[in-house]
């Protein structure tokens, strides 16, 4: 079966930070680009992150460039969030979603072959 499994939300307070995993199994996600989503209550979802399949290419949303940083370990098969700075805004459930392309510059949802089944991320004091 081909999963993607993302680890690591939780409570956080404002300021804080979490890394977020993104584990693919059943197959090698270095082939992979991938992108970050989340959703707020209320709305659509939205990308916050990409990362081509290599790492060598990355690209941030206006709401959270400078503050979050996407990166992977092919090895370990998984794509990280970390995430800085954390706002209640960013509270949401955090998707993670991959692309069967080396680079990806959309957040187009349908242009990705798999996604996660999303972790809560709670930003409160």
């Amino acid at each position: 079966q081909l999963t993607l499994v993302e680890s690591g939300g939780g409570v956080v307070q404002p300021g804080g930070s979490l890394r977020l995993s993104c584990t693919a199994s059943g197959f090698a996600l270095d082939v992979y680009a991938v992108a970050w989503f989340r959703q707020a209550p209320g709305t659509g979802r939205v990308g916050v992150a990409l990362i081509s399949s290599k790492g060598d290419s990355t690209a941030y949303a206006d709401s959270v460039r400078g503050r979050f940083t996407v990166s992977r370990d092919n090895e370990k098969n998984t794509v990280y969030l970390q995430m800085n700075g954390l706002t209640p805004e960013d509270t949401a459930v955090y998707y993670c979603a991959a692309d069967d392309a080396d680079y990806v510059n959309t957040y187009w949802e349908n242009e990705y072959d798999y996604w996660g089944q999303g972790t809560q991320v709670t930003v409160s004091s």
